[in-house]
């Protein structure tokens, strides 16, 4: 099987090989205090990865090493491949950006806006007008996520049995009929809040295309693309290359999370977070979006949607802490603005980490991360497995010692 390797070093492409060697250091550190099991970390510049480090285990308790070919569970780096399968349909005719999400799900026909009160005593009144397939795309729908603790709606999330986003044994179209009988916290398309919008989109695609979420991603996308270990499971044959999953404890020390194998298809295709892949494969999904749409002679896209795609669908240039729900309103979200399924840089001057105009992508719960800067032609992944109990500086720490490593 085909692993990602260095393929220049990292002064052929203007990389500070004495920089990535602090970034290496930095995050190692981590793994031997006991915070990280172990971690892979890409830099590929001008389409060449240029700097691949894995250090620490994919499992600490029998001590197996991260590798090379090592598995992930991505979670919400899912979210932007949703995304690109929902703009295959769009290309093809079969999806319109405006097209009211009722016509492919038609649960959501009549929906309901929060209008007052907490629990029972919630008050609702009818939406100004539909959720549409660009509010999916953006987060601005409405929709939101039961873990979050800052809006009644929340709670009646948590209340339907949505803490995990999913009711349990159900599947994707009885989960979204969950989604559409609760109420909308805000008109749809008048605030950002990161929610459960990729989920329903995953369905659209599902009832558009015929095909359940995992056959589309295969044939469409995965199999065209060459992302040969990418699925919603693991198969027997690549079991033990999976990460263990752990969770972060209240001293900062991690414990294996138990009952996420991925063993046998799941009943749940989750849009928003079911996708597990390697290193290599997600390589493969970032230079198809660093190359607008086409990588080794394959177009799944034009590079008018891709560049739509990457650039900023909030009114008026906002960014996700002003446009966003309470819940978002936190200095790391300054400066960043949000697509049609990635998050994307539009004042540099105001984030958290050092960045470049026009630079994008997304993150999952396990502390995965990855981002294209176009402006430099770099593109960086970091995968580990820990679920962490707060927001860390763990990416602006990345983002600032890759941001250091850039000589011209």
């Amino acid at each position: 099987m085909e692993q990602l390797r260095q393929e220049v070093e990292p002064a052929e492409v203007g990389l500070d090989a004495e920089a990535l060697g602090r970034l290496d250091r930095h995050v190692a550190r981590l793994v031997d205090e006991g915070r990280l099991p172990g971690y892979l970390v890409a830099l590929a510049r001008h389409g060449k990865v240029a700097h691949l480090t894995t250090y620490g285990c994919r499992n600490r308790e029998t001590g197996i090493p991260v590798e090379r070919d090592t598995l992930w569970r991505m979670y919400s780096m899912t979210k932007p491949v949703t995304s690109v399968a929902a703009l295959m349909l769009c290309e093809e005719g079969l999806i319109g950006l405006d097209d009211p999400l009722a016509r492919y799900v038609p649960a959501f026909a009549d929906p309901e806006v929060y209008d007052g009160g907490e629990g029972t005593d919630v008050k609702t009144r009818p939406a100004e007008g539909p959720i549409r397939i660009r509010h999916l795309l953006t987060h601005t729908a409405g929709l939101t996520f039961g873990f979050y603790y800052s809006h009644p709606v929340d709670a009646l999330y948590r209340a339907a049995r949505l803490e995990s986003s999913v009711p349990p044994g159900a599947d994707l179209a009885e989960t979204c009929d969950v989604y559409a009988s609760l109420p909308l916290q805000f008109e749809p398309g008048t605030q950002w809040n990161y929610s459960v919008a990729t989920n329903v989109l995953g369905r659209v695609i599902e009832v558009v295309s015929g095909r359940p979420l995992d056959e589309f991603f295969a044939e469409r996308i995965f199999r065209p693309l060459g992302m040969q270990d990418a699925g919603f499971c693991v198969t027997s044959d690549q079991a033990e290359r999976l990460a263990e999953l752990y969770g972060e404890n209240a001293d900062g020390s991690i414990s294996p999370i138990p009952g996420l194998p991925l063993h046998g298809r799941p009943r749940f295709l989750s849009g928003s977070g079911g996708m597990v892949a390697s290193a290599l494969d997600y390589h493969r999904f970032m230079e198809f979006l660093r190359r607008r749409g086409e990588l080794d002679g394959t177009r799944l896209l034009t590079s008018a949607t891709v560049d739509a795609m990457v650039s900023n669908q909030l009114p008026g240039g906002a960014d996700l802490r002003t446009f966003g729900s309470a819940a978002h309103a936190e200095p790391g979200n300054s400066g960043i603005g949000f697509g049609l399924g990635v998050s994307v840089v539009v004042d540099p001057d105001r984030t958290q980490a050092p960045s470049h105009p026009g630079t994008f992508g997304w993150s999952g719960v396990a502390t995965t991360t990855f981002w294209v800067d176009p402006q430099k032609d770099l593109t960086v992944q970091f995968l580990t497995q820990v679920r962490p109990t707060a927001s860390h500086s763990l990416y602006a720490d990345i983002k600032r010692l890759v941001h250091d490593a850039i000589v011209d």
